[in-house]
C-alpha cells in the first residue's frame, strides 16, 4: 500500500487565497465581459466601449482593477491604450468559463 502524500496546509492556505483573490475579480459581470474579449487579443479601450457596450466612467474603473490584480497589461500607441490579458492562469480560467457558458454546447447564453 501506498503511504498517503502529506499536505501542506500552509501552502494549500495560500493557493486558496490566490484562487479566492482571482475569482472575487471575475465576479463582476463587466470585468467577465473585458476578460473574455481580451481572451480573443489585444484591444484599445474605444474597441472595447464599443464592442461591449461599457461605458466611461465604468470601463476605465474596471480596466483599472484588472491592472491593480496584474490580469492585463497595457501598451500606449500615440493616444491609443491597448489591453492584453497578462496572466496565463486568467487566460486558462476563461477558456473553461468561455467552454462551459459559451461553446457549442452552452444553452441560451451568448459571450
Amino acid at each position: 500500500m501506498s503511504t498517503p502524500a502529506t499536505i501542506d496546509l500552509s501552502a494549500m492556505r495560500v493557493s486558496a487565497n490566490q484562487a479566492c483573490r482571482l475569482l472575487k475579480t471575475l465576479s463582476n459581470a463587466d470585468r467577465l465581459m473585458l476578460l473574455c474579449q481580451l481572451a480573443q487579443g489585444e484591444h484599445c479601450v474605444s474597441e472595447l466601449e464599443a464592442l461591449l457596450g461599457i461605458v466611461q466612467p465604468t470601463l476605465s474603473q474596471q480596466l483599472g482593477v484588472l491592472r491593480d490584480e496584474q490580469l492585463v497589461s497595457t501598451r500606449r500607441e500615440g493616444k491609443n491604450i491597448y489591453y492584453q490579458i497578462n496572466s496565463d492562469i486568467a487566460l486558462h480560467v476563461m477558456q473553461v468559463l468561455y467552454t462551459q457558458f459559451c461553446g457549442i454546447n452552452a444553452k441560451e447564453i451568448t459571450c
